[in-house]
């Protein structure tokens, strides 16, 4: 059973950076396939990223493609999300998931059995 947990939100202005790391314990990363989502008040959740463990892939929504960008880094167990030129509409809960099906980059809640907490990320001046 993976254990996640997000760090890295912050407030930050229009334009600014983040970097969102979520660290795992009790299993390794390596046997899930990871995804960011995000929930802004009185929306659902909105799966953003995701990374295969198998080869590395990634799928970014249109919406942070060339903006965001997630990453994984075996040794030190955690997945990154780096966000570029943050919006106000980027503000929102983060949170990571892991999905056993290893093979799959998935955007839906649902696929997704492990979770962390979440991290809260403002944007705004």
């Amino acid at each position: 059973q993976a254990r996640l947990v997000e760090s890295g939100g912050g407030l930050v202005q229009p334009g600014g950076s983040l970097r969102l790391s979520c660290a795992a314990s009790g299993s390794t990363l390596d046997d899930y396939a990871i995804g960011w989502f995000r929930q802004a008040p009185g929306k659902g959740r909105e799966g953003i990223a995701c990374i295969s463990p198998i080869d590395g892939s990634t799928y970014h929504v249109p919406s942070v493609k060339g903006r965001f960008t997630i990453s994984r880094d075996n040794g030190k167990n955690t997945v990154y999300l780096q966000m570029n030129n943050l919006k106000p509409e980027d503000t929102a809960v983060y949170y990571c998931a892991a999905d056993s099906a290893r093979y799959r980059l998935s955007r839906i809640v649902a696929d997704y059995e492990y979770w962390g907490p979440g991290t809260q990320v403002t944007v705004s001046s």
